[in-house]
């Protein structure tokens, strides 16, 4: 992933020291179940854990990389620089394993670790979402369908349902968190022939795993299509967030506006622009998030107990998903914490279609009073269209109708252009979203 869009304690995860200390671990880890069980010299796991581990540090993985040119296997490579250290032991660790065995594990790990800086980064966010919905909550604005006035909510609402759609985002990271947090060392073709099941059981123990049931030499990859269209999910979640964000900030809109900071510039070419970059720039981060999905999914379908064309794909969705999505997360908790909200323009913006707003009300209110719902549709959007062709007030042409005056009274009337009818139950939608 490129740094732009980086973040270091993600990258961390995916860089050689950390891959190279987990495998590490998962062998002196198997060492240790193989000398209880008597498999190994209790003395060879010892040295193991005394002699091999240092940390991978430039020299080491530069060695690694030196070996794997040569034998063309980043396993045995890895394994080849460990027994420098280790000396004759090293040829009691690896016992009745397969490559697999580590990779996969090590993945579990990896994902695990990213799944857990994810969910913090969707703490932060929600934290975010909740303290600017309650702050919020009773700016009455202009709610949209089709991106046309409708009926008013208000700006709390808006922040609400981010809320409650980012808390569902959580809910299903740690679903899948769970499910790719399996451990594999079963040996070749996954039957155990080499290696008692016990080994592995420890390993996935120490490590926080849980054990694969049945692990045909690699572990199942619909458990990392189900992760990775999570992933895809949550950064759909971003993306409606930021196109919320965006079409509130237009021109014509200006509700809301990104936070300009001082000295920020937003055209070369016009001194004047405040242009939403952020936003545009996660709806792009959000696209990438989702295309890692699709490969994914591809992953699933190997060939009898195992093959290896999963592997190139994971090597990239592996680091740019998980660190793009955490980039993401963190860039729209500081949009929502910095969003500047502008009372003005919401108000503006309500009064725009001079009362139009109003126009189921005053539909209901003709059923109530005996018009059937036909003609009262019809009554209510012959006035309505004389206010968008701009000859006038909604109200006052419902007034002078005849046909409304005769069932509704002008005090009626004027009380059914209430603004606060629409906003009677937000505390009750707040109590539901942050219970």
């Amino acid at each position: 992933m490129i740094p732009r869009y980086s973040r270091p304690a993600m990258t961390a995860i995916w860089q050689a020291e950390n891959r190279f200390h987990i495998w590490y671990l998962i062998e002196a880890h198997a060492c240790d179940a193989q000398a209880a069980l008597g498999v190994i010299p209790k003395d060879a796991a010892k040295a193991v854990w005394e002699k091999g581990n240092l940390p991978y540090n430039a020299e080491r993985i530069a060695r690694i990389d030196a070996v794997e040119a040569e034998v063309k296997h980043d396993v045995i490579a890895f394994l080849t620089e460990l027994s420098e250290h280790i000396g004759d032991n090293s040829r009691f660790v690896h016992q009745g394993m397969t490559s697999s065995d580590v990779l996969d594990t090590c993945l579990a790990v990896q994902l695990t670790q990213a799944a857990d800086i994810l969910l913090a980064d969707l703490d932060a966010l929600l934290a975010a979402c909740k303290r600017r919905a309650y702050e919020t909550k009773d700016i009455v604005c202009m709610g949209r369908s089709h991106g046309i006035h409708a009926e008013p909510v208000t700006m709390g609402l808006k922040f609400a349902g981010f809320y409650a759609e980012f808390a569902r985002a959580k809910n299903r990271l740690l679903a899948v968190r769970a499910d790719v947090a399996t451990c594999a060392i079963s040996g070749a073709v996954g039957t155990f022939a080499n290696i008692d099941p016990s080994v592995e059981a420890h390993v996935a123990e120490k490590l926080g795993l849980s054990v694969e049931p049945l692990s045909t030499q690699v572990i199942p990859r619909d458990r990392h299509a189900q992760f990775f269209a999570t992933l895809g999910v949550i950064a759909s979640s971003v993306e409606r967030a930021a196109t919320e964000i965006r079409h509130l900030q237009r021109t014509e809109v200006r509700e809301v506006e990104e936070y300009f900071s001082p000295g920020q510039k937003g055209s070369s070419a016009m001194p004047h622009k405040r242009n939403p970059v952020l936003t545009e720039n996660l709806c792009g981060l959000a696209r990438m998030v989702r295309s890692y999905a699709l490969p994914a999914m591809e992953n699933v379908a190997l060939w009898h107990e195992r093959d290896i064309s999963h592997s190139s794909v994971e090597r990239m969705i592996g680091p740019d998903a998980t660190i793009t999505l955490d980039f993401a997360l963190a860039r729209l908790t500081g949009v929502i914490d910095k969003l500047v909200v502008y009372p003005d323009a919401v108000e503006k913006n309500l009064n725009q279609l001079g009362g139009l707003i109003f126009s189921q009300r005053v539909l209901l209110a003709l059923t109530q009073a005996g018009v059937s719902r036909e003609d009262s549709y019809r009554i209510v959007q012959r006035n309505a269209m004389r206010v968008w062709a701009g000859e006038g007030a909604f109200l006052d042409f419902l007034k002078a109708d005849a046909d409304v005056a005769s069932r509704i009274d002008a005090a009626t009337l004027d009380a059914i252009f209430d603004m606060g009818y629409h906003t009677k139950h937000v505390d009750t939608i707040f109590a539901r979203v942050f219970a």
